[in-house]
């Protein structure tokens, strides 16, 4: 472990810095404020909700509040879709998770196996019992990758053709499939549900049409996006344009088309569709986003819904049951209907820490409330972007409209957002509890 950390960082300080952090593992049993998952929504509230007590001058004690996550390292996810395109080698997205959390958070390397909000409390897998004051679940979603029959058998074979940028060990195969290709069918596939980043399936199609296109493989290559949705996205407004882009640039398309099976070995493809009924389909190279679903650890407990999400009201990010009031959610892992992003995440998290120290302090939430903002920025070409933002009910919310113009147009500027500031908005403000959503680094005041 010591030693692959520093091979890792490859700096003397940032060593010192990770052993630190390593050895200061919390052993303590109780927390004011307990934090399930270390990742994109994990660490942003961790900062955020320390910060806000510190700001009206209630400081927590260090250490009051944890990050429990066993992981090893952090990923940026949504910089997948960059190495999958060949703008950014993986690593510039992938950092040890301990040397992300700052020495007033304290860091509990394990994993919860049961929750017991009845009594403030969880099990680890290891048997250990931890309480709380306050519980924020932020553990992500679970990709399947065995709801897809032949897939993980096909994204391990070097020569199949199948790749994913839904995983840091595949998202550089995409690459190297997607650049290999110079004749044949390729592709690309959506499914029906919930999946994180849902303009992620389609960003890297556009990204390698466009690549086909200036490399003069255009003509000999036949794309299609098969999608298990009847639409091309979620918002009208934007769904329009995009399918009207596809039917301008020749890409086919079927709807109402879920992929079920891959046969590796002959390059086949079976779809179900709505009818319950099966096509095959022959590819050269196949794009698949795997089906998603809540963590299996979270399924069936008393905190979760009947599908198997944390069930929070969708305005205030707190329980919807009154005796479970001290536990809180975001992120992926969360029942909040709208998108699962991480520009969601930079949303949710000021309005869940507002509402989780106005209970702590008064007994009741705030007048902070969520109303669904997210955003995916929808790469569609090399130096062009669709910078797509909306709020419940899938409605617009567009924070640069009134600068730019409709933002169903492609821009390069947006290109860059997607491309070079988000990644830096994200390991250097956004991680560390200070960057608020469309407000960046400001964050909101809520009256």
């Amino acid at each position: 472990m010591l030693a692959a950390s520093g091979r890792v960082t490859g700096q003397g300080t940032r060593l010192t810095l990770t052993l630190a952090r390593y050895a200061s593992t919390s052993t303590k049993d109780k927390f004011r404020v307990l934090v399930i998952g270390g990742g994109s929504g994990g660490l942003t509230v961790a900062n955020q909700i320390y910060d806000r007590f510190k700001a009206a001058g209630k400081p927590l004690n260090p250490g009051d509040v944890a990050v429990l996550d066993a992981a090893e390292y952090h990923y940026y996810q949504p910089g997948w879709t960059l190495v999958g395109a060949g703008l950014r080698p993986k690593t510039d997205f992938r950092r040890l998770l301990a040397s992300l959390i700052p020495p007033h958070i304290s860091h509990i390397a394990e994993n919860v196996k049961s929750f017991y909000p009845e009594t403030s409390s969880i099990k680890t897998t290891s048997g250990r019992d931890i309480s709380y004051d306050s519980l924020v679940v932020a553990a992500g979603l679970k990709i399947n990758w065995g709801g897809v029959a032949g897939l993980q058998q096909a994204l391990a074979d070097p020569s199949s053709g199948v790749s994913s940028i839904y995983s840091y060990d595949t998202c550089d195969k995409v690459r190297n499939d997607v650049d290999a290709l110079r004749s044949g069918n390729a592709i690309f596939t959506q499914p029906a549900g919930i999946i994180k980043c849902p303009g992620a399936p389609q960003k890297i199609m556009w990204m390698a049409w466009d690549k086909y296109r200036k490399s003069g493989r255009g003509n000999d290559i036949k794309i299609d996006f098969m999608t298990g949705l009847p639409f091309m996205f979620s918002v009208k407004k934007y769904s329009d344009a995009l399918n009207a882009l596809r039917i301008e640039r020749g890409i086919g398309a079927e709807f109402q088309h879920n992929l079920v099976s891959i046969d590796a070995a002959n390059k086949k493809a079976t779809f179900q569709k709505a009818d319950g009924s099966t096509v095959d389909r022959d590819f050269t190279l196949l794009h698949v986003t795997p089906p998603m679903g809540p963590p299996d650890f979270i399924k069936g407990t008393p905190i979760a819904d009947t599908v198997g999400w944390v069930e929070v009201d969708q305005a205030t990010l707190r329980h919807v049951k009154p005796e479970f009031g001290n536990i809180f959610a975001l992120g992926d892992c969360s029942s909040l209907p709208t998108s699962k992003t991480a520009a969601a995440i930079t949303s949710q998290a000021p309005i869940l820490t507002e509402n989780l120290f106005s209970v702590v302090d008064t007994g009741k939430v705030s007048s902070a409330r969520y109303d669904g903002y997210t955003s995916c920025p929808l790469l569609t070409g090399y130096g062009e972007l669709m910078l797509t933002e909306f709020k419940y009910g899938f409605e617009p919310k567009e924070s640069f409209a009134k600068y730019v113009g409709d933002q169903t147009k492609r821009r390069r500027l947006f290109y860059h957002f997607k491309k070079d500031l988000f990644p830096w908005a994200y390991w250097n403000h956004m991680i560390n509890g200070k960057w608020f959503g469309p407000s960046g680094p400001f964050r909101p005041k809520f009256v």
